[in-house]
């Protein structure tokens, strides 16, 4: 059952009488789903997955892009970020129990979506731990006809000779129950909340980066800071077990920035050299979040996906 959600539109900047809804996942959690809507005709439905510490309004104006090309919206705050039911006692430690309980996330975006009637064909874009998260989710038949990473976490950038003890303190604190204690180097601050525009990983425009900036201030509910330590472990765990999994056959678009520091860039240079019909597109001195860069760069990554939607959805027709 949908119940009606606050949703900040005027922060979001996104399509008139765009809207969230409450859903209740299946074990139980209290999650915040954001639809962005077409006025008029529609071409299909994009589920959009965003990464950790985002939340529905942060992707408005990418929804105002898609929504101009007839496609709808329907973004969600996974549990634990955003406005869906913190974790643990402390609502800025980023956590969840295990990787798997976003898969139960993914089937309350796609009960929502039937609930709401929107259009098939589906489409998939998704963000760094979001990307994570649909590359699960389409390895397992979520039924999107293609699917679009930026800076997808396929793996996490730490260096060679840290990723042991990484692995050693991770995994230990789940069996001493310090699993929510936050990661080392990391902790209640929200990153764009603190960080200075200069040297940020995230973007070089500073239009988006303010944009980003007055969302979490104006609504502090929506920060969120570092990840746990059984967060870190759960993320490790989920990343390998990924990179031994073979792609699907799916029209599938990465976009990675040559300036990425978040995510381990090898292991999407990898998936995507063996994704059957994928495509791997560097932006040139991109940062993680290729999507809030400026508004020319943003133009152009806008209509590679819409290209890509187009040619899925008549392959999709021709099937139907």
């Amino acid at each position: 059952m949908l119940t009606p959600a606050p949703f900040h539109s005027d922060l979001a900047e996104g399509p008139a009488d765009s809207r969230a809804w409450w859903i209740t996942s299946e074990d139980g959690l209290r999650l915040r789903i954001g639809h962005y809507p077409v006025d008029g005709t529609a071409r299909g439905t994009v589920l959009l997955f965003p990464g950790r510490t985002e939340y529905i309004e942060k992707y408005g104006r990418t929804a105002a892009a898609l929504a101009a090309a007839g496609y709808h919206t329907l973004a969600i705050d996974w549990r634990g970020q955003g406005m869906a039911e913190r974790m643990l006692d402390d609502p800025r430690t980023g956590h969840v129990h295990v990787f798997d309980d976003y898969q139960t996330d993914v089937a309350a975006i796609l009960h929502t979506a039937a609930e709401l009637g929107l259009p098939q064909p589906m489409h998939l874009i998704a963000h760094s731990m979001g990307g994570c998260i649909g590359l699960h989710a389409v390895m397992e038949g979520l039924p999107v006809a293609s699917c679009v990473f930026t800076g997808p976490m396929w793996g996490i950038r730490i260096a060679d000779p840290l990723r042991p003890a990484a692995w050693a303190l991770s995994w230990g604190s789940k069996r001493v129950g310090l699993s929510h204690h936050y990661a080392p180097g990391t902790g209640i601050d929200s990153y764009v909340a603190s960080a200075p525009f200069e040297g940020n990983l995230l973007t070089t425009d500073p239009d988006m980066w303010d944009y980003m900036r007055r969302q979490v201030l104006a609504q502090p509910e929506l920060q969120l800071g570092g990840p746990s330590l059984g967060w870190l472990h759960e993320a490790l765990r989920e990343t390998r077990m990924l990179a031994r999994r073979p792609s699907p056959t799916l029209p599938c678009l990465c976009f990675t920035g040559t300036n990425e520091r978040i995510v381990d860039v090898s292991r999407i240079r990898e998936r995507m050299a063996h994704w059957p019909g994928g495509k791997l597109v560097m932006v040139d001195e991109g940062e993680h979040e290729v999507l809030m860069e400026g508004e020319e760069r943003r133009e152009h990554l806008h209509a590679q996906i819409i290209s890509l939607f187009e040619g899925a959805s008549a392959r999709h027709a021709l099937i139907a």
